[in-house]
């Protein structure tokens, strides 16, 4: 066990801090806080773009237990890009399809598929223990040598001023002052930034209880996502069943609000909801058992430079749509790609304040879905009740009420419709991704191999050329054949033109760009902030 008796997955190395060690002090020009799959994958980003990464974790180990485990598409063309995507699927569980049950039926009321559009790189989404993703991350970033993460250094103060902060931090070798120029917290939802800032958040809490039972057997359901209403084994409730490696499975029971938490997570008063569902002669072992509540909060403003929130510290979600965790590594890419093009003078600063106001779009779109799913599945009142169940009925018979059963909408990428960054649409286009909106992977068959769009896309700004045609710009040029998968995706023909962010969302788009219309798109890409900066 490490500390308050978290169990330990992998052990990592505590060092003495130059800072206590008689090395000479620096001012670092960022300094994340937090350890978690988020504050990694910013930090991997960020270092892969050539900073100095400066990572303080209080922990001196990676935890176990398997805490999120969903991971959608978009997070793993995040990881794809950042070296460990394949890694994590290797390890991982694909799945695609979800079920829906009701009562006691036996058969699936309502069924989906969370890769519609086929034929991409990545499958919609993965089941792996976090734990895992944490530790290919951390063997990516201590691969590189310009990575210090400091294990056991545990944040306890920040002094904030206009354009740096100073953080306390605590080691078991005494205290020390660290000075950043920005300070990105990753801290988690108990954020000790956040609290010494006095900020907090605006929302929702649910007043229900949900047994988390990771429980290890070999059993030979499919790698698919079930949901249950009503279920035989868990009267008026609900419950959740996935798989994950090792012969893990994720089993989600609701319990109700009123219960004894700590009674409730010991093993025998475990059993019996297992069993009833996997049957009393399935032999199973307890992995991971814990109970949760939920909110749908977030804080006013994720950007009070030169502190920054990112992740569970600035939003938090219910775990249902597997939101979390994947919103959370959308921030780190949003975030990482405006910090770098401010930190090497490509941008002015006030392009970190349109990071505000995507993140929170972003924010609003999942607590809106997440609340939504959560007041369907848990309904609160009889009225509520009667039309949930009327449309679990009518979804058995009729597939036009199934888009209405809301087992917990899965996470997608949120289109940033209204960011200041994108150039509004001069030309017309019947489909195809608009400016604001995540690019959409596809095949480009070279000669006998297979590559794929979005990895030639890369992190930088590029354009997107469908056509063989001289490059306009003096950016990054992509060419692409005007027929084939990519274009039909892109409504694209002989000299449709693209602008793409780092974080593979479309800047702007043409039927026929000039080299001014490409420039001009770039410019008001970087340089607006979308909205008057605040300060913090």
């Amino acid at each position: 066990m490490g500390q308050s008796n978290i169990p330990v997955y992998k052990q990592k190395t505590y060092v003495m801090p130059p800072e206590l060690s008689g090395g000479k002090p620096k001012k670092h020009a960022f300094v994340i806080v937090g350890s978690g799959p988020v504050g990694l994958v910013l930090a991997l980003d960020l270092a892969r773009k050539g900073h100095d990464v400066c990572i303080l974790t209080a922990f001196d180990f990676i935890a176990s237990g398997s805490k999120g485990i969903c991971y959608s598409k978009q997070s793993l063309d995040i990881l794809d890009r950042l070296g460990v995507g394949e890694r994590v699927i290797e390890k991982g569980v694909i799945w695609n399809v979800g079920k829906v049950f009701w009562g006691d039926q036996k058969q699936p009321i309502y069924q989906f598929d969370m890769l519609p559009l086929k034929d991409q790189k990545n499958p919609g989404f993965i089941n792996i223990q976090q734990y895992y993703l944490e530790d290919y991350l951390v063997d990516a970033l201590e691969a590189l040598d310009n990575v210090d993460i400091r294990w056991g250094n545990t944040v306890t103060d920040i002094e904030v001023r206009k354009n740096d902060a100073t953080l306390s931090v605590t080691t078991r070798d005494g205290d020390y002052k660290l000075e950043a120029d920005y300070v990105l917290a990753c801290d988690g939802a108990n954020s000790t930034i956040r609290q010494c800032m006095g900020l907090d958040f605006q929302g929702r809490i649910f007043e229900d209880n949900f047994l988390i039972a990771d429980v290890k057997f070999k059993h030979e359901f499919p790698s698919e996502r079930w949901f249950w209403f009503d279920p035989p084994f868990n009267r008026g409730r609900t419950a959740l069943l996935h798989k994950q490696p090792d012969d893990v499975w994720r089993i989600d029971f609701q319990l109700g609000w009123n219960i004894d938490r700590k009674e409730a997570v010991k093993t025998e008063n475990v059993a019996p909801y297992v069993k009833a569902l996997l049957g009393d002669d399935v032999e199973y072992e307890d992995d991971w058992l814990s109970i949760y509540t939920f909110q749908c909060r977030r804080m006013e403003r994720f950007l009070h430079t030169p502190v920054i929130f990112i992740g569970d510290c600035a939003h938090l979600v219910s775990p249902f749509g597997a939101r979390g965790a994947n919103a959370g590594l959308s921030d780190a890419e949003n975030i990482a790609w405006k910090l770098d093009m401010v930190l090497k003078n490509n941008a002015p600063k006030s392009l970190l304040e349109s990071y505000n106001v995507e993140r929170v779009m972003g924010s609003d779109e999942n607590i809106l879905n997440s609340s939504r799913s959560t007041d369907f599945m848990t309904p609160k009142s009889k009225v509520s009740t009667a039309f949930r169940d009327a449309v679990l009925e009518l979804a058995d018979k009729y597939e036009f009420a199934r888009p209405f059963v809301n087992s917990g909408r899965l996470s997608t990428p949120t289109p940033y419709h209204e960011t200041p960054l994108s150039t509004p649409d001069r030309d017309e286009f019947k489909h195809g991704p608009k400016p604001g909106f995540p690019c959409p992977d596809a095949p480009l068959p070279m000669g006998r191999d297979i590559k794929w769009l979005l990895e030639n896309l890369g992190d930088e700004f590029v354009v997107l050329q469908f056509g063989e045609t001289s490059p306009k710009s003096e950016l990054k040029t992509i060419c692409v054949p005007a027929t084939g998968l990519a274009a039909e995706r892109y409504g694209a023909e002989i000299g449709t033109t693209y602008l793409i962010r780092p974080d593979q969302v479309v800047a702007a788009r043409w039927k026929n760009a000039s080299a001014k219309d490409i420039n001009t798109a770039y410019e008001q890409a970087i340089s607006r902030a979308g909205a008057q900066e605040v300060a913090a």
